[in-house]
């Protein structure tokens, strides 16, 4: 369905480790009178705040089900091992799963890595969350595998990481239900393609606009010369010449209008 650009607010929804601020910045610049509300959700309800019609888009990590949820997938995130400043793992400036296969990797409840099997020895008991994670990480007890955005938004003065070259990765997209494309989410599309304030793309033209787009062709075309007053301004010039009459007079009419040349 369409709906009408004059909502009182459009409310977006973003997964942890995404930074929404440049897009915010640029609606409120182009759309002051249209609040943008924001909803921090885990990855894992993404999804079903947006079928809840609880946020009209939503920045997630794919995938999303594309039966029912439109999606523009924006950016792959390297994928990180959290560890901490003293281990072993910070003498190189890159590892692989295989490095970690002695180690214990803590595997959280809300991991957003699709693994067949994670790396390393599992822990005891899983953490229920990635921040429980790094905080165990910390204490010495494992490491952490993550979206680099993760680490970032988790940061601690005792800890670094490293990428990890063959581990699974994360991509973010932005998201919304298919049969809820307002004209609110294609402006929000609009601005996250990076398209100009001037762009009409992907908004329906007002019938004013589309009928003088119509139009614009008829007019141009009536500014051009038509082909008959043409020719027939040639005509009179050729057969009202006094002295002759057809292509001769013609020809001996062209002779005299040429200019002399000064001796």
């Amino acid at each position: 369905m369409k709906g009408s650009a004059a909502s009182s607010s459009f409310r977006l929804a973003y997964v942890p480790g995404v930074t929404p601020g440049k897009w915010v910045r640029i609606w409120n610049e182009r759309l002051p009178d249209v609040p943008l509300e924001l909803i921090t959700v885990q990855a894992a309800e993404a999804s079903d705040v947006l079928r809840a019609g609880d946020a009209d888009a939503a920045f997630v990590r794919l995938p999303v089900d594309r039966t029912v949820f439109s999606a523009i997938p924006l950016y792959t995130e390297t994928t990180v091992v959290v560890v901490p400043k003293d281990h072993l793992v910070t003498a190189a400036d890159e590892v692989s799963c295989a490095d970690l296969a002695e180690e214990v990797v803590l595997h959280p409840l809300d991991d957003v890595l699709d693994w067949d099997r994670p790396p390393g020895e599992p822990a005891f008991e899983r953490p229920a969350t990635t921040a429980d994670a790094v905080e165990l990480v910390a204490a010495g007890i494992g490491l952490l595998v993550v979206p680099q955005s993760l680490a970032r938004l988790h940061h601690r003065r005792d800890l670094t990481y490293r990428p990890v070259v063959d581990a699974p990765q994360s991509s973010v997209a932005l998201s919304w239900p298919e049969d809820a494309t307002t004209d609110l989410v294609e402006d929000f599309i609009g601005i996250v393609r990076g398209r100009t304030v001037n762009s009409t793309r992907g908004r329906a033209k007002p019938p004013a606009t589309a009928e003088a787009e119509r139009k614009r062709p008829e007019k141009s075309g009536g500014r051009k010369p038509a082909a008959g007053r043409s020719t027939g301004k040639g005509a009179r010039g050729v057969s009202g010449a006094r002295g002759g009459s057809g292509g001769s007079g013609g020809a001996k009419g062209a002779r005299r209008g040429k200019p002399r040349r000064k001796s």
